[in-house]
């Protein structure tokens, strides 16, 4: 294995942890949002996580619009 920056290693064992205890991760990433920045949040959900924040923000958009107008 050739030479790893510390950020790389740190992102390394973050992504196997999250492979090796998915049931944690939504958790990881809510305390990630109250402390990190929206690229951590992203990261640690994963796509189908992402997908569901998207569609909950969609979802809560249209609630807003209709019913608050």
């Amino acid at each position: 294995m050739s030479q790893e920056t510390p950020e790389q290693r740190r992102e390394r064992l973050r992504q196997e942890e999250l492979k090796s205890n998915p049931t944690g991760n939504l958790n990881d990433a809510s305390k990630r949002s109250q402390q990190g920045s929206l690229v951590d949040l992203v990261g640690s959900l994963g796509w189908k996580g992402t997908g569901f924040l998207i569609l909950l923000m969609v979802v809560g958009f249209i609630f807003y619009s209709v019913f608050f107008r």
